[in-house]
């Protein structure tokens, strides 16, 4: 079995719960969820992790989450651009793609594995290798990175504590 190399997430309806919320001042405010960034940072010594978002109008939002609090990387992409900015950059053989929107499916069938959450759209969750009982913004992504250890690595023991070299979220450490 290939081992993957890259877990690339979308952040609208994945990290998300999907909804935009506007003010006269226009989009102001998103909600993710919690436990993804320490559920992710366990999958980080194994893979490399990406976000890519098509929402131009709230960039900044979606980088002020991704970028400055979680560390992680972030490029804006056109859902429909997707499957030509991976081969750009990585085999899709080689790749995790986790999605929700009615674009992603093209992305879905030319990956390695492709991770859907519960609200996804139907032709996403029909092609999906793996579609998450919970729903983008609600632990959809921690299920899913957990999903990944036990499928492609080693599965996550929750009788020990995660090994110290791992960078987890928030101000505690192990």
């Amino acid at each position: 079995m290939v081992k993957p190399r890259v877990f690339i997430l979308d952040v609208d309806g994945v990290m998300t719960d999907g909804q935009f919320h506007y003010s006269l001042d226009g989009k102001v405010m998103k909600v993710f969820g919690a436990d993804d960034s320490d559920a992710l940072s366990l999958l980080s010594p194994h893979l490399d992790i990406h976000f890519v978002t098509g929402d131009h109008r709230g960039f900044d939002i979606s980088k002020k989450r991704i970028v400055d609090d979680m560390r992680q990387s972030l490029d804006l992409v056109s859902t429909i651009k997707r499957i030509d900015w991976i081969k750009e950059r990585w085999n899709p053989e080689e790749v995790i793609y986790m999605g929700d929107g009615i674009f992603d499916h093209y992305v879905f069938k030319e990956v390695l594995y492709s991770i859907a959450p519960k609200n996804g759209d139907e032709y996403v969750k029909k092609v999906a290798d793996y579609v998450t009982k919970r729903k983008g913004g609600d632990r959809a992504v921690a299920e899913a990175s957990l999903h990944i250890l036990e499928k492609f690595f080693r599965p996550y023991n929750p009788n020990e504590l995660p090994d110290n070299q791992i960078k987890l979220s928030g101000e505690w450490t192990v």
